[in-house]
């Protein structure tokens, strides 16, 4: 069960890296009418109380949220929400949510409520952790708000197969190169399923994305706000405009930053981000190369991939050791590539990885990559991120592959990436045997009615390549979509450079809309 899907943003996947690469660098060196739809439960009062530590479903991390620089104390609530949409009395689930409230009450606009991607990122821990660096303007005016996602951590996580099941889910080879190590790489696939229904079977069909839409605007109108001021990022920005399409004279101001593409299946998803991790991929190499003799790749980019290539096969074949007892796989590195990729911040963490992996052949660096993407934390337990992932994901798309399927397509993937490709395309097989049907093939976003959404592609984004902005901006509808680029690397760009973090600003704290196809470089 290696990671392939997840598509967490910039912010989250700085929270997950946070816990782990210190310790090893140091070892190492149609739209709807609008109509609120909350009924009785729209009449709840939150309760908004001191933050606990998050807990390990969360991904918690060293103890309770820090205060903001400002001193603004963290808060945190339930709410209440319906398991099961078409029976909006029956059963109910809590939500977990965080708020910091606005730093002047005076000119508050109301809240600002944000997803941080994944599909299965908690924002109830994340959002501590992006408000210290990135959101200091916006909490001048906004509360920040964020909330755990239906099946995400403290909102009823999925939970699927224990620690040690999960070690050894993540050790198996996500590229299959004979009949066996197919066959157990399909049973780890199978084994997880049979685990989900088991722990969790009554929230796995209520899982989906327009169901966390339905919560959002259930939370809105808890929160005494008229209008949903949103920021999504990558999946998040997937849920608002699912949201924006169910409730579009509902939207007040709303970014979308590392953009889904709505025109995308599973398999076109996938092949983008090999195209994307490939891009970016490259881009190290190249910047990498500028470093002379220091650059664990060499001076020459295209050499350096061939490393990178070379390091792979060496660990199908033999696995590297690392100081907890646990070997680094191909798979884990493949994880862990792919995690210093999200952010040109952590490219330093790549080339120290690589150089640990071929000067001193150990995998400390790279296995703690890799488990920042799979949410384990130093202690060997897990959240239930990719749990959720899954569950997410299978309960969005109603596409179900098969191994015949996956081997017709590699070498289209083969060709996207000659580091990725296969890794991706074998990850199609998530949903396989999935105990509930998917909802859909296709994704509406489309918001007729609704203010403008400011939406934010990244040229050098991995996981959500630049060409999806575009569509968003054109699926949303004309005077809906505001498409605006950033020439950067990493996935998202606010935060990245002032002009795309000022533009972003002006629109949610004044209302000033930017010029549909204006560009920033970081």
């Amino acid at each position: 069960m290696p990671t392939r899907k997840r598509s967490i943003g910039r912010a989250g996947a700085a929270a997950a890296m946070a816990m782990l690469v210190a310790a090893a660098a140091t070892a190492c060196g149609g739209g709807g009418d609008g109509d609120e739809s909350g009924g009785p439960l729209a009449e709840q009062k939150l309760s908004w109380k001191s933050c606990p530590a998050p807990s390990v479903l969360q991904g918690a991390g060293s103890g309770k949220p820090a205060p903001l620089p400002d001193g603004t104390e963290w808060e945190c609530s339930t709410l209440k929400v319906p398991l099961d949409w078409e029976k909006p009395d029956g059963e109910r689930i809590d939500l977990a949510l965080i708020r910091a409230r606005a730093k002047a009450q005076d000119g508050r606009i109301g809240s600002l409520v944000f997803n941080f991607g994944g599909p299965g990122g908690s924002g109830v821990a994340t959002l501590p952790l992006a408000a210290q660096e990135d959101y200091e303007k916006l909490h001048s005016r906004y509360d920040l708000v964020s909330f755990d996602p239906r099946g995400v951590g403290a909102s009823e996580g999925v939970r699927c197969l224990d620690d040690k099941a999960m070690d050894a889910a993540y050790a198996v080879d996500g590229t299959p190169d004979d009949a066996a190590e197919e066959k157990e790489s399909l049973a780890v696939t199978r084994k997880s399923a049979a685990g989900c229904e088991q722990n969790s079977g009554e929230v796995l069909p209520h899982v989906d994305t327009e169901s966390a839409a339905r919560d959002m605007d259930l939370l809105r109108q808890v929160l005494g706000d008229r209008k949903l001021n949103y920021f999504g990022i990558s999946y998040g920005t997937e849920l608002g405009a699912v949201y924006a399409h169910l409730f579009p004279r509902n939207v007040g101001r709303a970014v979308f930053d590392a953009v889904v593409d709505p025109t995308h299946d599973p398999e076109k998803s996938a092949l983008g981000q090999a195209k994307g991790f490939q891009l970016a991929l490259d881009n190290f190499l190249e910047e990498c190369a500028a470093d002379g003799a220091s650059c664990p790749t060499g001076t020459d980019p295209e050499q350096g991939r061939q490393r990178i290539t070379d390091l792979l096969r060496q660990l199908d074949e033999k696995p590297l050791p690392t100081k907890d007892g646990r070997r680094l796989t191909q798979s884990h590195a493949l994880n862990g590539i792919a995690q210093a990729l999200y952010s040109e911040d952590f490219w330093t963490y790549l080339k120290q990885g690589l150089s640990e992996a071929q000067d001193l052949g150990t995998g400390n660096l790279l296995l703690a990559l890799s488990d920042a993407m799979t949410g384990r934390d130093e202690q060997g337990h897990y959240s239930n991120v990719q749990s959720a992932n899954t569950a997410i994901v299978c309960a969005d798309a109603k596409q179900r592959y098969t191994p015949a399927d996956v081997k017709a397509k590699l070498p289209e993937f083969r060709k996207a990436s000659p580091v990725f490709g296969e890794f991706l395309a074998w990850g199609l097989l998530q949903c396989t045997d999935w105990p509930v049907e998917g909802g859909s093939e296709s994704l509406d976003v489309a918001a007729k009615g609704s203010a403008p959404i400011v939406v934010v592609g990244n040229t050098g984004d991995p996981a959500t390549p630049y060409e999806g902005a575009q569509r968003m901006a054109d699926g949303l509808g004309e005077g809906v979509g505001i498409e605006v680029t950033n020439k950067g690397e990493g996935h998202g760009a606010y935060g990245t450079g002032t002009c795309v973090t000022n533009a972003v600003d002006a629109y949610l704290l004044e209302g000033k809309v930017p010029r549909d196809g204006m560009t920033c470089a970081s």
